[in-house]
């Protein structure tokens, strides 16, 4: 027999306000130098919707903060499951910023978000354990890996894991950048299964390139700050760096994982990709194809939803399964059997992977 982590439900929540490209219309862009840039505005959006192909993005409104947003995914993934919520024997938060009650870097990291989200759940059973990890956009998949291994050594049969940003609070309105993201979360529940063969989780791989790759990501003062006694910080981004280390990290990591999990590429139904910029992930999948001698790939095994919902960070890869389990996205389900690659990249740097089995 083989004890296997799977995912037996799934949920996501979406705030309701959406931000589309014309709403830009009014924003002044300066380079990170603060050098305004000489350019009309509905170019510069046009230029950043031809490279990310993000058309509208999701924004919580005010009063809306993380844990309320993880809550409802969560709730959403636990009725899905069909489970009794006392029998979770974890609860892992992947998120960057916190709480974010309010625009700007804050810390509300007390008690962790997990805690609240278990609290907002209504769970009794102490023994239920609740902790948050901080990992960049990967943070998700990394809680499902972290999962996994707590399955695998006995030591959990139930977890929760969820992922949720309010990446609109933390952007600088004067940075580009700030059209990438947007605000969401997803959850999952995995569970221990024995059965006669392997599936859920078949493999995984995870690099952190600290030492070269640091400050692709970080958090700084606003482009146009002067007040140095009392800052407040937002997402910076070195979106060529970040671009480069994931065109070169991603693929890499799909074909280790796969050929960890004894799979060829081609044995696999669905890429889900960290839906950051749209050109970037076809980029990296054409690569890990390349890398095995493919001149491309089936459009269908890629499904997209970024240009709907932009970047949510922590939450795109849990908001895209869903949207997929739900029929959201014509032309694509996940069936029993499929082999399915997730992946994610983002700020450490990290990069990691899973080869799941449906």
């Amino acid at each position: 027999m083989s004890l296997n982590t799977k995912i037996i439900g799934i949920g996501s929540h979406l705030p309701a306000n959406i931000m589309k490209n014309e709403d830009f219309k009014g924003y002044t862009f300066y380079k990170k130098t603060g050098v305004r840039i000489d350019k009309p505005t509905e170019q510069i959006v046009k230029k950043l919707e031809d490279i990310s192909e993000i058309k509208e993005r999701r924004y919580a409104t005010k009063g809306t903060d993380n844990a309320s947003m993880a809550a409802a995914a969560a709730e959403a993934a636990i009725q899905d499951s069909g489970i009794d919520r006392e029998t979770i024997d974890q609860i892992i938060f992947a998120h960057n910023f916190g709480n974010v009650p309010k625009t700007g870097f804050n810390n509300d990291l007390l008690p962790n978000l997990s805690a609240r989200v278990k609290h907002k759940l209504g769970i009794k059973n102490e023994m239920c354990v609740a902790y948050d990890i901080l990992f960049g956009c990967p943070g998700w998949v990394q809680g499902i890996i972290q999962g996994h291994l707590y399955i695998k050594a006995g030591a959990a049969k139930r977890i929760l894991v969820i992922g949720a940003d309010l990446m609109s609070r933390m952007v600088d309105n004067n940075d580009l950048d700030s059209m990438l993201f947007s605000d969401g979360a997803g959850a999952c529940v995995i569970e221990a299964e024995e059965s006669e063969e392997a599936s859920g989780v078949l493999a995984f791989k995870t690099v952190s390139s600290c030492k070269t790759d640091l400050n692709y990501i970080t958090s700084a003062q606003s482009i146009l700050s002067k007040d140095e006694d009392d800052p407040i910080y937002y997402i910076r981004m070195n979106g060529r760096g970040v671009y480069k280390y994931g065109l070169e990290k991603v693929p890499a990591a799909i074909n280790a994982t796969l050929e960890a999990a004894g799979l060829k590429i081609e044995d696999v139904s669905k890429f889900l990709i960290h839906q950051a910029n749209g050109k970037m992930i076809k980029q990296m999948i054409q690569k890990a194809f390349k890398a095995k001698g493919f001149k491309g790939y089936d459009e269908k095994v890629l499904p997209l939803n970024v240009q709907f919902i932009g970047n949510n960070s922590v939450a795109t890869i849990p908001v895209l399964w869903d949207w997929i389990r739900k029929g959201k996205l014509e032309g694509h389900e996940i069936n029993k059997g499929d082999i399915v690659v997730i992946a994610s990249v983002g700020a450490g740097m990290h990069a990691n992977c899973i080869v799941y089995k449906a």
